[in-house]
């Protein structure tokens, strides 16, 4: 297993990691992710230990809590071998205090996490979302005394805007708190809008990117093909509503990639598509997912080869799309990519 630093921090953290969401899995959206109880959760864990894979995330929304118990029970005895990262901000109920990241919302949602996961200290802690409702100094400051209380040791952010991280970081910068090391991240070959403005942001601010659904909800599993009905276990039938969006032409054409990538070199779908990501700037570690055993160890099979540059290259073409203003100048003409080269290598574009 590689490791790399966690942006500008000097914790060092697996390529893979392992996400916990399909642990103690309830209600429509997590109860398909999967529902792992606290043996098989085990069973999980020591085979990511045995592969190198340390870092474990969670959230305390996912399943209303019961992902960091299982966890919690999952690494009973192996604290010390593992290293958690959790996240909060989202609503855990209707009362105006069960959201966002107020001082004293963070403050008791940090101690229920603790509690859940049976530990002193949260490896990393992140802040799910952006709260608007809150001053960023507020919650910095915040985030300071749990770090000073050995409560927190590093801390992150997810789903943020590029001026709502950037924010946070210069008022970091002004006053002397903990600066976020790590942005949790949508990326995947069918969804690369994180490269336009948070990747060249990650790349100069040193913010490492742990990306989330690096298989695109489920879509770049193998199972979804060009003229192929969605296979009726798919948890796309139950949770398509919360994902990201994604163009199926574009989406059959990239598979139609993959699986001639997949020819070439006996790797799987999934396994190719995670390999790409970890050879992304910005990328830390790219979190994976699993229902069982099997669709564990395959994934951990996405490590220890690499693709060819001319595959990286097809690839690239297959699913690169259209950059927004005001990043397409970028792309598409020569004086401005001079001034502001794209942290990514642009390709030809149609």
């Amino acid at each position: 297993m590689e490791y790399r630093n966690l942006g500008a921090s000097g914790l060092r953290v697996p390529v893979l990691s392992f996400g916990a969401g399909t642990f103690g899995g309830s209600g429509p959206l997590f109860g398909a992710w999967g529902t792992t109880d606290a043996q098989e959760a085990r069973r999980m864990v020591d085979i990511c230990l045995g592969a190198g894979v340390t870092l474990f995330d969670t959230a305390d929304v996912y399943s209303a809590g019961a992902s960091e118990e299982v966890l919690g029970q999952a690494i009973s005895g192996k604290r010390d071998a593992v290293l958690i990262s959790t996240k909060t901000a989202l609503p855990m109920g209707e009362g105006p205090g069960d959201w966002g990241t107020s001082r004293a919302r963070l403050i008791r949602a940090t101690e229920d996490a603790l509690r859940r996961l049976g530990t002193d200290y949260i490896d990393l802690l992140q802040l799910h979302a952006f709260d608007a409702s809150t001053p960023v100094e507020e919650v910095l400051s915040t985030l300071d005394g749990l770090v000073a209380a050995g409560k927190v040791r590093y801390v992150g952010v997810s789903n943020f805007s590029g001026w709502q991280l950037m924010k946070s970081l210069g008022l970091s910068e002004r006053y002397g708190y903990p600066r976020y090391v790590a942005h949790q991240v949508y990326y995947s070959l069918a969804g690369r809008d994180y490269e336009w403005e948070l990747m060249p942001l990650a790349a100069d601010q040193r913010v490492g990117a742990l990306v989330w659904s690096p298989l695109a909800w489920g879509r770049l599993t193998g199972k979804i093909r060009r003229g192929v009905a969605l296979p009726e276990g798919s948890r796309l039938h139950q949770t398509a509503e919360y994902g990201p969006p994604v163009d199926d032409e574009k989406l059959f054409d990239i598979v139609d990639a993959l699986d001639e990538i997949a020819a070439e070199t006996g790797r799987t779908v999934p396994q190719i598509a995670i390999n790409w990501l970890i050879g992304r700037p910005t990328v830390s570690s790219v979190i994976i997912g699993a229902r069982n055993e099997e669709q564990l160890r395959q994934n951990l099979g996405a490590v220890g080869w690499s693709l060819t540059p001319e595959q990286i290259g097809r690839l690239d073409a297959v699913s690169r799309v259209m950059p927004p203003y005001p990043y397409f100048p970028y792309y598409r003409q020569e004086g401005f990519a001079r001034l502001n080269p794209p942290a990514v290598p642009a390709t030809k574009m149609e």
